[in-house]
């Protein structure tokens, strides 16, 4: 079966913003494909309940609650998904967002609390996990961003400079922790949670998506006569 090449049994995944929408979505469907899940935001009660989800699938989980803003909280968030389960394989940044507000009322305070949000806490995040995933023998990371970073919108100067940030952190972590460990990016347009339950590609089209294993440059060149 062509499903089967995608199961993941035994690994360990971590999600930020795990609570609701896209997070729990990615924290489920990671279940469903045999991993053991560790859920991180700010909201207990919400953890609880996608942990259930998962517990339901057969998978562990462990609930983990944590402001990804803080660092310091970031590393114990680390620290207790290897004492829980021994490794991490996958890490899933979904934790972002910010409201919009037009360009000449963004504050500079704003502004940074953006960056720290949807930014920062992703490289911090990348940088615990990466020396696991290495130990583990390898991983793959996967940074939620999101179509805002690739276009204009109005009032949303914070968020997609933020998440435009993201795109490029991906792409700049990319060939430093290759070929052990993976990173990609998803920029996502509007979601509505019940979304994730209709057909898996129904919000697919008019896209091309790019699978070379990271090449930016052709593998060889035809020689043409000069004009």
């Amino acid at each position: 079966m062509i499903l089967d090449r995608f199961r993941i049994d035994g690994r360990v995944a971590l999600v930020t913003g795990a609570g609701k929408g896209i997070g729990a979505g990615c924290a489920i469907g990671l279940a469903e494909a045999g991993a053991d899940v560790v859920l991180a935001s700010r909201t207990e009660s919400d953890l609880e309940a996608v942990a259930a989800v998962v517990r339901e699938r057969g998978r562990r989980a462990l609930v983990a609650p944590t402001d990804v803003t803080d660092s310091e909280q970031l590393g114990r968030l680390v620290d207790a998904a290897v004492a829980e389960f021994g490794r991490l394989d996958i890490l899933v940044n979904n934790a972002g967002g910010w409201m919009p507000r037009p360009f000449l009322e963004t504050s500079q305070r704003n502004l940074e609390a953006a960056l720290r949000f949807n930014v920062t806490s992703a490289f911090v995040l990348s940088q615990l996990v990466v020396p696991h995933m290495v130990a583990a023998g390898g991983g793959a990371i996967v940074n939620i961003s999101s179509r805002s970073a690739s276009m204009v919108q109005p009032a949303f100067t914070a968020y997609a400079t933020a998440k435009a940030g993201l795109s490029m952190l991906t792409r700049a972590m990319a060939p430093e922790v290759a070929p052990k460990i993976r990173v990609n990016a998803i920029e996502v347009g509007g979601v509505e949670t019940a979304a994730l339950e209709s057909d898996a590609s129904s919000w697919v089209t008019g896209k091309i998506f790019e699978i070379d294993g990271g090449v930016e440059a052709p593998a060889f060149t035809v020689p043409v006569p000069p004009l």
